[in-house]
């Protein structure tokens, strides 16, 4: 499944098939918050959150191009990725696109 973030392939044509998506909600984990709290307090990169939100954007994308292959597609164009916080301690991320299906 070829995935692209523009609206167009070079060189190629295609029928577009409609919207997919996929998407995910994500909790922290209490480990990973007390140890947050503590880089807060003397900054840096939250390692756990980081790893967290890139596996939850992989589980995102993998929904996203399985509904697309339920479409018969060929590739998803147009690819965006957004992430909402859902209530305290929990965020969703969603990925979604065009499916096509190339001629």
């Amino acid at each position: 499944m070829l995935i692209v973030n523009v609206d167009s392939i070079p060189g190629k044509e295609f029928d577009l098939l409609g919207i997919v998506k996929g998407n995910m909600v994500q909790s922290k984990h209490v480990g990973r918050d007390l140890m947050a709290g503590l880089k807060g307090i003397v900054g840096g990169e939250l390692v756990g959150y980081t790893e967290m939100l890139s596996e939850a954007r992989e589980v995102a994308t993998a929904r996203m191009v399985d509904e697309a292959r339920v479409l018969n597609a060929d590739a998803i164009i147009n690819v965006r990725f957004a992430s909402a916080g859902i209530m305290q301690g929990s965020a969703e991320i969603i990925a979604y696109g065009t499916a096509v299906k190339l001629k």
